[in-house]
C-alpha cells in the first residue's frame, strides 16, 4: 500500500533521533559523521535514519568527492504546517469560547454580588 506524502512524512517525523538530526540540519549542511556525533549509535545505524528522511523528501545529499553532505528540504514540512494550521484555529476557536464563556460567568457572578 502506497502512502501519501503527508503519511511518508508524519512517518518519518516519529523517531526523535530523525528529528534531532532535521534540527540540526537547520543551520546548514552536515555529513553523516557530524550528524552521528551528538548520537550513541553507529554510522550505519545513522545512515539508516538518513534513508528514511531522504526517501521521505525532508533531506537530499550531495556529492563533493567523498564527502557527501546532507541537506534540509523544508517542503514536505509546509504540508505538515498546513495539516497543523486546522488544528491550531479549531483550538484557537475553541478557546475563544471558553474565554468568553468564563467571561459572562464573572459578570453574572459580579451582578448576583451587587445585588445582595
Amino acid at each position: 500500500m502506497a502512502m501519501d506524502q503527508l503519511s511518508t512524512t508524519f512517518s518519518a517525523l516519529a523517531d526523535p533521533t530523525r528529528r534531532a538530526i532535521l534540527a540540526r540540519l537547520t543551520a546548514g549542511e552536515a555529513t553523516v559523521k557530524e550528524l552521528s556525533a551528538p548520537f550513541a549509535m553507529s554510522g550505519p545505524a545513522v545512515s539508516k535514519h538518513l534513508r528514511v528522511l531522504e526517501r521521505a523528501g525532508l533531506i537530499t545529499r550531495g556529492r563533493d568527492a567523498q564527502w557527501r553532505p546532507c541537506r534540509l528540504e523544508a517542503a514536505p514540512l509546509e504540508e505538515v504546517a498546513e495539516w497543523a494550521e486546522n488544528y491550531r484555529r479549531f483550538w484557537d476557536a475553541s478557546y475563544e469560547r471558553l474565554d468568553d464563556y468564563l467571561q459572562d460567568l464573572k459578570e453574572k457572578e459580579r451582578t448576583h454580588d451587587n445585588g445582595k
